[in-house]
C-alpha cells in the first residue's frame, strides 16, 4: 500500500504546484509525519521532491516531472477495460470515439496476458441502463453540457419543465448526474442550485460569461441533497394486495416491477385461492391504479379498501367513455 501512497504524492503534487504536509495528509488519511517520511522516501529514490519552511511553504515537485504509472497490475488493467464496456454513456456524452482511442493506446503499453485478460473481461460485460418497457432517453443536449461544465461556461437552456412548461433559463452548470439510465444537470439559475433532466433540454447554447462555480463544490453532495428534497415531496404511496390468475402472476410482476420501490418487490403471500395472491408496494397511488387496472379481470385489489373504490370509479368512468 506504501507505494501506491507514494504514487498518489507525486500525482498530488503534478496538479497542484505546494501542497502542505497537514493537506496532503487529510487526502491520503495518513498523519503528517507519514507524510514527511514519504516525502524522505521519495527524494532518496531519485524523485526532485522537497520542502520548504516557513508560512508559505509546503511539499513541492520540481517542475516538469512525470511519474511513469504505465505498470498496471492484472486487476487495474481490468477495471480500466471494463469501464470501457460502457460505450453507450461515452457516446452520449460525446465521448466514444475518444474513449476507444485512449484505450488502444494504453492497451499498447500492457504486456500481452495483461491484453488478454482485460479485453475478455471487457468483451463479456455488457451494461444496459435501460429501464424494462421503457424507451431511450433523449440526450442531444449532453455533449454540450458536458463542454459547458468542463469549461466553466454559463448555458442558456430551451427547457420544457414539467410542471411549468417551455421556458428559457441561462443556469451556471456544476456538474451531471447519470442516475439508473437517465442523466440530469445539476446547475443554479439565479444563484439557486437546481437539477435538469437532460432529455428536457430541447437546445443548449454555450455563453462566453464564466459560471459562478462555488469554491470546494461538491457535486455528489450537492446531487444528494436534491434527490433529497424531492424524495420528500413525492406522491402518496401505497401497500396493495391483489389476487392474480395464475397464468397472469409473472406478467404482473414484470410489468408492475419499474413501479415499485426496490426494497420491496411483489411478493408471493400464502392462501387456499387457487389465484396466488401478491403483496405490492407502489412508489405512487395513481401509478398502482394505471397498472393494475389494465390487467382488467386478470387482476383484483384486495386491500386497501379506499383503492378499491378508487379502481371502480376509474373503470366505470372508462366505460363510461368508451361504451
Amino acid at each position: 500500500m506504501r507505494a501506491d501512497r507514494l504514487l498518489q504524492i507525486i500525482l498530488l503534487l503534478q496538479r497542484h504546484p505546494r501542497l502542505s504536509a497537514r493537506e496532503l495528509a487529510e487526502r491520503l488519511e495518513v498523519s503528517t509525519r507519514t507524510v514527511m517520511r514519504d516525502m524522505e522516501a521519495l527524494s532518496a529514490a531519485g524523485v526532485p521532491v522537497y520542502t520548504e519552511r516557513g508560512r508559505n511553504g509546503g511539499c513541492v515537485l520540481l517542475p516538469g516531472y512525470r511519474a511513469d504509472v504505465s505498470e498496471l497490475t492484472p486487476r487495474e488493467a481490468q477495471a480500466l477495460f471494463a469501464w470501457s464496456g460502457r460505450a453507450a454513456m461515452s457516446e452520449e456524452l460525446g465521448l466514444k470515439d475518444a474513449l476507444r482511442t485512449a484505450m488502444g493506446k494504453l492497451s499498447a503499453t500492457l504486456p500481452l496476458e495483461l491484453q488478454d485478460h482485460a479485453e475478455a473481461l471487457s468483451g463479456a460485460i455488457v451494461v444496459d441502463r435501460r429501464r424494462w418497457f421503457a424507451e431511450a432517453e433523449d440526450t442531444g443536449a449532453l455533449p454540450v453540457l458536458r463542454q459547458a461544465v468542463v469549461m466553466r461556461r454559463r448555458v442558456r437552456l430551451q427547457y420544457a419543465s414539467a410542471s411549468e412548461g417551455p421556458q428559457q433559463r441561462t443556469v451556471d452548470p456544476w456538474g451531471l448526474v447519470e442516475q439508473a439510465g437517465r442523466w440530469y444537470l445539476i446547475a443554479a439559475h439565479r444563484g439557486a442550485p437546481r437539477m435538469y433532466r437532460v432529455s428536457r433540454v430541447e437546445a443548449a447554447d454555450v455563453l462566453d460569461e464564466t459560471a459562478d462555480r462555488p469554491d470546494n463544490l461538491d457535486v455528489q453532495a450537492e446531487w444528494e441533497r436534491l434527490r433529497s428534497e424531492l424524495e420528500q415531496h413525492r406522491p402518496e404511496s401505497v401497500d396493495v394486495l391483489v389476487r392474480v390468475r395464475p397464468e397472469r402472476a409473472e406478467m404482473v410482476r414484470r410489468i408492475a416491477s419499474p413501479m415499485l420501490v426496490r426494497a420491496q418487490p411483489a411478493r408471493a403471500v400464502p392462501t387456499d385461492d387457487e389465484w396466488p395472491h401478491l403483496r405490492m408496494h407502489f412508489r405512487v397511488r395513481e401509478a398502482a391504479c394505471g397498472v393494475l387496472l389494465g390487467f382488467a379481470g386478470d387482476v383484483e385489489v384486495l386491500e386497501p379498501a379506499d383503492l378499491r373504490v378508487r379502481m371502480l370509479e376509474l373503470a366505470q368512468a372508462a366505460v363510461a367513455t368508451y361504451a
